[in-house]
């Protein structure tokens, strides 16, 4: 493992930034991700690619770059596994996963810089849909206009350890817009199998509670959008239950944390107080409810959580928790072909 990674680091510009891309038959995208984390104009950067067993012609896309990469090539195991060998192999203070169809806007590395400091667990930073031709789909996420107040003033990371805290559930991006100190992550990995199979599952959980969280209300990566994300709610009627799972291996997280940190864990009543989980169990419990994960949830604790979810605090906007509720509600209490179509067409 190289040595690079200097607690001590007391100036921003000797900021080391490993990006870490986890590839599994994206061959088609993997290019453009590399091109774009090679291509920030930070001096100090290394970039990783760890191809998880890929059977198209990913090893010849990443072969191609030659020495300007760390390339990994490894059997089928998993982005979880494929980020834990990357990153023990990285050297950066500053780690971003990349997914393999995202790609770096131009100077990401060094606005994430710019606000860097001692205590973070991640700098996060908002990301812009684009279709699988890279073409903008006018929709950035996380969406903080729905947020109280708005960012950055409003989302200090006190307000997000509260929320976390109290609903399990915080403005923050998925994987590759975030980007974590290793001081965090050498706490928490390797991820083990308890984790969630998506690394930024575990790593979101855990962040507000082992360090700061700082957002830049500005859009510097693509999260591509092409019918095969592994965010793809509606590919099928069980991934609704997947992501409550996923829900409850997050809750045993933040738990984990807690402990690390001396705080006293979160109850799994939070889980039920969550207003974008609550969209997923009304789904769940209308689609598959004989595989529905969440220990003591039925319809009617549905129905009574989502008529409190616009009157309990919340980082979401009153009128967006209102919307919620009356979706969920509606949703519930529908017969189910109707119950099917108002769900297909909240989650395309």
């Amino acid at each position: 493992m190289k040595v690079r990674y200097s607690e001590s680091l007391t100036n921003r510009d000797e900021l080391f930034f490993s990006v870490v891309i986890a590839n599994y038959n994206y061959g088609r995208f993997v290019r453009q991700a590399i091109e774009s984390a090679l291509s920030q104009d930070w001096p100090n950067k290394e970039v990783i690619v760890v191809d998880d067993g890929s059977t198209d012609d990913s090893a010849d896309v990443i072969l191609s770059f030659g020495e300007q990469i760390t390339a990994i090539f490894k059997e089928n195991g998993g982005q979880r596994e494929a980020n834990n060998e990357g990153f023990d192999r990285s050297a950066g203070d500053v780690v971003i996963f990349l997914d393999a169809d995202d790609v770096l806007v131009p100077g990401a590395m060094r606005s994430i810089a710019s606000v860097w400091r001692t205590g973070l667990s991640k700098v996060q930073v908002l990301m812009e849909r684009v279709d699988a031709q890279g073409r903008p789909l006018r929709n950035t996420i996380p969406k903080v206009r729905n947020v109280i107040p708005k960012v950055p003033a409003g989302v200090s990371s006190e307000a997000i350890r509260h929320w976390a805290y109290e609903t399990s559930e915080y403005p923050s991006p998925p994987g590759s817009g975030n980007a974590w100190a290793r001081s965090f992550l050498e706490r928490i990995f390797p991820l083990d199998a308890s984790c969630d199979s998506s690394t930024d599952s575990t790593c979101i959980a855990m962040a507000p509670y082992m360090g700061d969280v700082e957002t830049i209300a500005a859009p510097l990566v693509l999260y591509r959008m092409h019918g095969e994300n592994d965010s793809a709610m509606s590919a099928s009627t069980s991934n609704f239950g997947r992501e409550i799972s996923r829900a409850l291996k997050r809750h045993n997280a933040a738990c984990k944390a807690c402990r690390m940190t001396g705080l006293p864990p979160p109850p799994l009543s939070t889980l039920f107080s969550a207003p974008h989980l609550l969209q997923l169990r009304v789904a769940s419990l209308r689609l598959t409810p004989e595989q529905h994960p969440l220990p003591g949830d039925s319809r009617v604790r549905a129905l009574r959580d989502a008529l409190s979810i616009p009157f309990r605090a919340s980082f979401e906007r009153p009128a967006f928790r209102f919307l919620i509720a009356g979706w969920s509600i509606v949703t519930l209490l529908a017969p189910k072909n109707i119950a099917s179509t108002l769900i297909r067409r909240r989650f395309i």
